[in-house]
C-alpha cells in the first residue's frame, strides 16, 4: 500500500488494451451518469476502473476529442480532476481494465498514451503546490 506522503507524488493510471492488443497507460475516466455531477462521476469512475475510494480537491482541466464508433463520429468531453485516495486498494476488477498502477509524478509523460493527457498532467505540480498553499490545504 502506497502511504500519504507518497501518494502525494504520485498518480494513478490505468491499463488497458487498445484496438491493437497493445497495453496503453491511461488516467481514469468515463462518463456522467443521469442526476451526477462531473465530480460525482470522477470519483464513482475511480472507484469502479481502480478500486480507490477518493475525494475531490481540484479541478485540473477539460479534454475534448473526436472519436470513430459504428460509423459515427463522436465528440467527447472529460472532466479531469485532481483526487485524493481516502481508502480502498489498487484493483483490475474492471472488465476494461488489465492493470492498475501508482506511477511517480515526474514519470508520467514517459507512460501515459495520449498527448493531451500529459498536457494536463504537466499542470499537477503546479496545482499540487496551489493546493498545499490553500489555507485549508485542499485548495477550497
Amino acid at each position: 500500500m502506497v502511504d500519504q506522503l507518497e501518494q502525494a507524488t504520485m498518480v494513478v493510471l490505468i491499463g488497458r488494451i487498445d484496438r491493437r492488443g497493445r497495453l496503453e497507460w491511461v488516467l481514469p475516466k468515463g462518463h456522467v451518469e443521469a442526476g451526477e455531477t462531473a465530480e460525482q462521476a470522477a470519483v464513482r469512475e475511480v472507484s469502479e476502473e481502480t478500486g480507490l475510494t477518493s475525494r475531490v480537491v481540484a479541478a485540473v482541466g477539460d479534454i475534448d476529442y473526436w472519436f470513430g464508433a459504428n460509423n459515427r463520429r463522436i465528440h467527447k468531453t472529460v472532466h479531469h480532476f485532481l483526487l485524493e485516495a481516502t481508502g480502498g486498494s489498487l484493483s483490475t476488477d474492471d472488465v476494461e481494465v488489465s492493470e492498475v498502477a501508482w506511477v511517480p509524478l515526474d514519470e508520467l509523460s514517459g507512460r501515459m498514451r495520449y498527448a493531451s493527457e500529459r498536457r494536463l498532467a504537466r499542470r499537477l505540480p503546479e496545482l499540487l503546490a496551489e493546493v498545499a498553499a490553500a489555507p485549508h490545504g485542499d485548495g477550497r
